[in-house]
Parts: C-alpha cells; sequence; structure tokens
C-alpha cells in the first residue's frame, strides 16, 4: 500500500539531485571563468609566454674563448608572406652585442597582420638567448605586396653552458587579428 510519504521521497530526491547539478554547474563555470586570469599569473610569476618583451641584460663581458653559432630560422603559418633571415647561420662571442635581420614580404592582394612567435634548440637556450629589440615583441602589420627588413638585437648569456655550441632560433610567423580592410 502506497502512501502520500512514499510518494513525495522521489520528488524530494529529484530535488537534492538538481542543486547538486546545478552547483556542479557553478562552480564549473566559475573555473572556466577564473582560469584565464590565473593563468596569466601564473605565466607572469614563471615567466612563461614574456615574448612582448625585451628582455634584461646585466652581464655585459664578452667570453672570446669561444663561438657560439647561431642558426636562424623563418615560417609562416598559414600567412600568404615571405620570410626569411638575410644572414641564417652567424657564429657569436657569448655577451657579444649582435644586430640581425629579417625580411618579409606580404605577397598577398589584400593588408594581413602577423605575429611572429619564437622557440629555441635546444630548448633550454631560451633561457640564455637575451633579445632585446625584436619585431616578435609586437604584431606586423603589411599592406598588399609591402616588403619592410626587420631587426632582432640579441645578446648570448655567458653563462650558457659549455657543452652548448650551437643554438636554433626560429620564428614562426601567425596571422592575428587587427587585420586593416
Amino acid at each position: 500500500m502506497r502512501t502520500a510519504a512514499y510518494d513525495k521521497e522521489p520528488d524530494k530526491a529529484n530535488r537534492v539531485l538538481l542543486l547538486k547539478f546545478a552547483l556542479a554547474a557553478v562552480i564549473m563555470f566559475g573555473f572556466g571563468y577564473l582560469l584565464a586570469p590565473f593563468y596569466e599569473q601564473i605565466c607572469k610569476a614563471t615567466g612563461l609566454r614574456d615574448i612582448d618583451a625585451p628582455d634584461e641584460m646585466n652581464n655585459t663581458q664578452t667570453d672570446t674563448n669561444r663561438t657560439v653559432r647561431i642558426e636562424l630560422d623563418a615560417n609562416v603559418n598559414q600567412l600568404p608572406w615571405q620570410f626569411r633571415p638575410e644572414t641564417p647561420i652567424v657564429n657569436v662571442h657569448p655577451g657579444q652585442l649582435m644586430n640581425l635581420l629579417y625580411e618579409v614580404e606580404n605577397t598577398a592582394d589584400r593588408p594581413m597582420t602577423g605575429q611572429a612567435v619564437p622557440s629555441y634548440g635546444p630548448p633550454l637556450a631560451g633561457l640564455y638567448f637575451k633579445k632585446l629589440e625584436c619585431f616578435c615583441f609586437k604584431k606586423q602589420s603589411f599592406g598588399p605586396h609591402e616588403k619592410r627588413r626587420m631587426p632582432v638585437v640579441f645578446v648570448v648569456d655567458p653563462k650558457l653552458p659549455e657543452d652548448v655550441t650551437t643554438i636554433t632560433l626560429s620564428y614562426t610567423f601567425f596571422e592575428v587579428e587587427g587585420n586593416r580592410t
């Protein structure tokens, strides 16, 4: 025999389950909302993604007893651009100030904006490769068929481990928002 109290138990259980799901949804939304600023703070604290600001170089002593080979690479990711270093390989002494040029041309019939993202090989070499001036710090907007030479001023930190004799600096240009119409 069923009673009125027996019939109300599933309703109560359903309401409790609904509240649990609603609470879980609010927590997930809050986590997703806070994830972006939390990620930015982690990157700021650890120095990750800090590609849009010049590096600081405190030691200005040049180590003339050794030479490091710098191999320069240039790539584009789905952009109709020509991109290349003017000098693909240079030899530098750690601590020596270097100024290199890259040549970029927008081969499209429309204006485009791109951002260059650097990467290093071996991966830890990026800790010792100090860019003082770089086109990668800002978005680069090009008109149709515009060609430009852009500098990279850098120093290889003399604290670079002696077993590292070659550093590969690779830039990849990606299209970003901000294209002029």
